[in-house]
């Protein structure tokens, strides 16, 4: 099937299929993003949540179905996948700059995401969670369609992992700012890897928004915990659970 024929098949069905929905979630995000770019780049005002909370408000008031809204928006979900991976292209043009670094990133990953794991773990265990609920934590610090992938593997809840890791990215992109400036972290590089660590997809928006380079390191920090991540959560389980039994 060429070109043509598939931008034809995605015109029928955008006449097909009821804009509202699509027309809402775009509408609202160019509305929060002028919000935020007013107040100068106010980091509680991330156009990302405040998007969430204006169609969230919208469905709830006039009592629509999730499954309706996301019929109607699915357009914006399909296009995720080349975002992701449009991610790769700034990563391949400065790769020289990414391979002058990849000791101490390496490092960095392996020793963040081990402090994520084990921090969220503490607070579960100390608040007294069940294990369920701690195993749908764990994985909060990626991506969310890895998240779920691990948190499903493990036997957490999948769709409130979703949840929680969407969470995690707007407050860490929310605060990251203000972390960052208390600790006099100046360097672009490692305030961009900083953000697409602890705030994955998110975070790393914000991070290109702000820099090229803190862009281009917060995308790195991104998909390399988020492999990390992948593999050692299910390892520790299935580690720990054979030496009990």
């Amino acid at each position: 099937m060429g070109d043509s024929a598939k931008l034809y098949q995605v015109w029928v069905y955008l006449q097909a299929e009821p804009l509202f929905w699509l027309t809402l979630t775009i509408g609202a995000y160019l509305f929060a993003d002028k919000v935020y770019r007013a107040c100068r780049l106010f980091p509680i005002l991330n156009p990302v949540a405040i998007s969430i909370i204006l169609v969230s408000t919208c469905l709830i008031f006039f009592e629509v179905e999730y499954e309706r809204y996301f019929e109607g928006a699915k357009f914006i979900h399909f296009l995720l996948g080349p975002a992701t991976v449009a991610l790769a292209i700034p990563i391949y043009l400065n790769w020289n700059i990414v391979l002058l670094a990849k000791k101490a990133i390496l490092i960095s990953v392996f020793l963040g995401v081990f402090f994520a794991i084990s921090v969220t773990y503490a607070i579960a265990f100390f608040l007294g969670l069940d294990m369920i609920t701690i195993k749908t934590l764990l994985p909060r610090n990626v991506t969310a369609p890895i998240a779920m992938g691990i948190s499903e593997i493990i036997g957490g809840v999948p769709s409130l992992t979703a949840i929680i890791t969407i969470l995690t990215g707007i407050i860490g992109a929310a605060l990251g700012t203000f972390v960052l400036d208390l600790f006099r972290i100046k360097n672009m590089a490692a305030r961009g890897f900083a953000f697409g660590l602890a705030s994955h997809g998110i975070g790393t928006a914000r991070a290109m928004a702000k820099d090229e380079e803190a862009g281009v390191f917060a995308a790195v920090a991104m998909g390399l915990s988020g492999i990390v991540t992948a593999v050692m959560i299910p390892l520790i389980f299935f580690v720990v659970r054979d030496l009990i039994h």
